[in-house]
């Protein structure tokens, strides 16, 4: 897999000079629905020996419109950046999301593309997507506008699954109720967790299971509880069945307020301390409680890696 570059808005003089096939949107969780404006934007570089790029933004729009209420994203930047790079993007250009940026009118916006972008061949983008100044901007306009400036637009379908539309809102409602499987069906690969091991009290060692405390702080945060995990190592090798949770640990830590994500492998572990690792999230198994004492809590454990084990040898 090659690393794409990376563009701090649509300055981006550094680009190859060839003709870019551009997907443009959010993005965020890059699901199945993302993944048919993407693919074809790599299709056709592909096939026109172009650059398959994409545009999306930073922050999320609601942070603008809606301060108070923002949308949590699902992937933080590394982890979508990840995502993109296995689709084949070879260049990802994340633009400023500013309220100056939010009144340019729609009709203004292609025009700005072709002055940054000169080499710009195609645009990609979903067929619910909006822009300009009051989400005045649609498909159909794009395709009116670059029928004129002689720049291809691809439009995809919305894509389902069980009979209703895949989006980022959906996706976001499954991961804070905890059903990370469903998640993944319509994400199209296992939500991830990405983070280095940092030190940890080393309580779960002293009851007998021994955990990975990864650095990890969504924005969007999966329900909190027991999960059935797998642990790879940041290049992917190494993978390990294991059983996780993300809490806040109220039996031993009352009081806490920030959740913490703790790994433990089933069998052999051949990471520690230091380590940068991917945690693919496969089943909730249960709820965080509150126990009455280690004791209890470290019965629990037990249950919860034997239901992981279960899990995992279906």
């Amino acid at each position: 897999m090659n690393s794409a570059a990376e563009f701090a808005g649509l300055d981006c003089a550094a680009l190859p000079p060839r003709p870019v096939h551009l997907a443009i949107g959010m993005f965020d969780g890059v699901h199945r629905g993302h993944r048919t404006v993407i693919e074809a934007a790599v299709t056709s570089a592909r096939q026109a020996g172009g650059v398959a790029a994409v545009l999306t933004f930073f922050p999320h729009p609601s942070a603008i419109f809606r301060r108070d209420d923002c949308t949590q994203l699902i992937l933080p930047a590394a982890a979508k950046r990840r995502v993109l790079e296995t689709l084949g993007v070879e260049a990802i250009i994340t633009e400023p999301f500013t309220p100056e940026f939010s009144q340019i009118p729609a009709e203004e916006f292609l025009p700005l593309l072709r002055a940054k972008l000169p080499r710009l061949a195609g645009i990609y983008v979903g067929e619910n997507w909006r822009f300009g100044r009051g989400r005045r901007g649609d498909a159909a306009l794009l395709v009116r506008e670059g029928r004129a400036g002689g720049i291809s637009v691809f439009t995809a379908a919305r894509v389902s699954w069980d009979g209703k539309p895949i989006s980022s809102t959906r996706i976001r409602s499954l991961l804070v109720k905890g059903d990370v499987a469903a998640a993944n069906k319509l994400l199209g690969y296992a939500y991830f967790a990405e983070g280095v091991v940092k030190p940890g009290k080393r309580l779960g060692r002293q009851l007998g299971f021994p955990t990975l405390n990864l650095d990890w702080a969504p924005e969007c945060r999966p329900a909190l509880g027991v999960y059935a995990v797998e642990v790879r190592g940041i290049d992917g090798r190494d993978r390990r069945n294991a059983v996780a949770n993300f809490g806040l640990r109220p039996t031993v830590e009352p009081g806490a307020t920030e959740p913490r994500l703790e790994v433990h492998v089933l069998g052999d572990c051949p990471f520690g301390e230091g380590d940068a690792l991917l945690v693919d999230w496969r089943q909730f198994l249960r709820p965080e409680v509150r126990f009455a004492g280690v004791e209890q809590l470290q019965a629990q454990i037990a249950r919860d890696r034997d239901a992981a084990a279960a899990f995992f040898a279906r």
